[in-house]
């Protein structure tokens, strides 16, 4: 029976990790940039300056917060609301992992610290690599990098017709 559960489990677990994973590429940029903001300094300095253990309950704070984002956003799906459950989950999940990518940031070798984190931290780190190494994900990546390609260059056409627009 355990072994039936086994691979349905397995392909959720990497479904999940896959969606975090792509969100976190998204995150990445967004936590940077603000990461460079002078209006976060003080905060900035104040979840620097804590110890390990308080810096682990700051960290855990938006998971605990944003993470019923998601059956929320399930609930809003399976009433027949697909356009309000998907918002929700996409602004809940980039909120959270922004969060979480901004904090785990600042105090990553303090949480490393803690060796119960530091053990978890490892496992998804293992993970993550197993997913990243599927040429799916590989994939992936290239269409999302081929896409964002394309964007851009119609951006940059779209303002160069403005611009010249106007100068006639």
């Amino acid at each position: 029976m355990a072994r039936l559960w086994k691979t349905p489990l397995f392909v959720l677990a990497t479904a999940y990790f896959v969606i975090d994973g792509l969100f976190w590429y998204v995150t990445q940029p967004v936590s940077a940039w603000l990461g460079r903001r002078q209006i976060f300094q003080r905060t900035r300095r104040w979840i620097v300056s804590l110890r390990p253990y308080p810096s682990l309950a700051l960290f855990a704070v938006p998971v605990i917060l944003l993470e019923p984002v998601k059956p929320v956003a399930g609930y809003f799906v399976a009433t027949g609301h697909l356009v309000a459950g998907a918002i929700t989950f996409v602004t809940g999940e980039l909120l959270k992992l922004t969060c979480v990518e901004r904090l785990f940031e600042l105090n990553r070798k303090k949480l490393l610290s803690i060796p119960a984190f530091a053990f978890g931290y490892r496992h998804w780190r293992r993970m993550m690599d197993v997913i990243e190494s599927l040429e799916i994900w590989k994939a992936s990546r290239r269409l999302a990098k081929r896409a964002a390609h394309i964007v851009r260059m119609r951006w940059l056409s779209l303002k160069r017709a403005r611009r010249s627009y106007r100068l006639q």
